[in-house]
């Protein structure tokens, strides 16, 4: 035996797992109207998108469930909720980047009223959509509670993070250690879809980004 205590050449464990899972479908979704910090309810898919997600995710055997506070989130996350009967704990750290003037308006408005911001941001500047929040500064607030909740998992345990497509990207971003200019490489997420980080040897590893059903195309203020 080793000093552990372990078999020499036993498989060690796999380390603890953050799943960051997408809300469902919203209306503002369907019509490609930025939501930001807009608090917009789930539409009838996007309910039933929460409900068979959670049974896949369910089967994962998650043990923390924490979410962001806007309806769209906490809706979707009560859905893991109800088959796991863990508590959700809801953050409003988690919620979807402040995007001041841009909130409300189209995908063709915003490039319409604020295309040189908009091809800044897709160049990996650092702008204030709107006179809002800057990337970084998501995953100032985001990335801290994604870790001080990994902290109170058990070994090789998993959490779950309801949250929204750009303040999940902004998050991955950190905890991969890209510079923030890079960030822009992590595609989208597709509504109720998911990304897997595990414990590596050096930090935080992708195992699976946008994954969940078959390919659905990207609706929301991260595209």
């Amino acid at each position: 035996m080793s000093p552990a205590g372990e078999a020499v050449g036993a498989a060690p464990g796999r380390g603890r797992r953050v799943i960051l899972w997408r809300h469902g479908q919203t209306s503002w979704n369907v019509e490609r109207r930025f939501q930001g910090s807009t608090d917009v309810e789930l539409t009838e898919t996007g309910v039933a998108q929460a409900r068979r997600a959670a049974r896949l995710l369910a089967s994962l055997g998650p043990d923390a469930i924490v979410s962001s506070d806007l309806t769209r989130a906490a809706r979707t996350a009560e859905e893991l909720a109800a088959l796991t009967g863990l508590e959700v704990v809801a953050d409003e750290a988690l919620r979807e980047t402040y995007a001041g003037a841009w909130q409300g308006l189209t995908h063709t408005e915003i490039i319409e009223r604020h295309g040189g911001e908009y091809a800044a941001w897709k160049r990996g500047e650092p702008v204030r959509r709107g006179g809002g929040e800057l990337e970084t500064e998501v995953a100032d607030r985001a990335a801290p509670v994604v870790l001080g909740h990994v902290e109170k998992l058990p070994e090789n345990g998993t959490l779950v993070v309801v949250s929204h497509g750009g303040t999940i990207r902004t998050t991955i971003g950190r905890l991969l250690g890209l510079e923030a200019h890079h960030w822009e490489s992590l595609g989208g997420l597709s509504n109720c879809c998911w990304s897997v980080l595990g414990e590596g040897a050096r930090g935080w590893r992708l195992l699976e980004h946008n994954a969940g059903t078959l390919p659905e195309p990207v609706l929301g203020d991260d595209d």
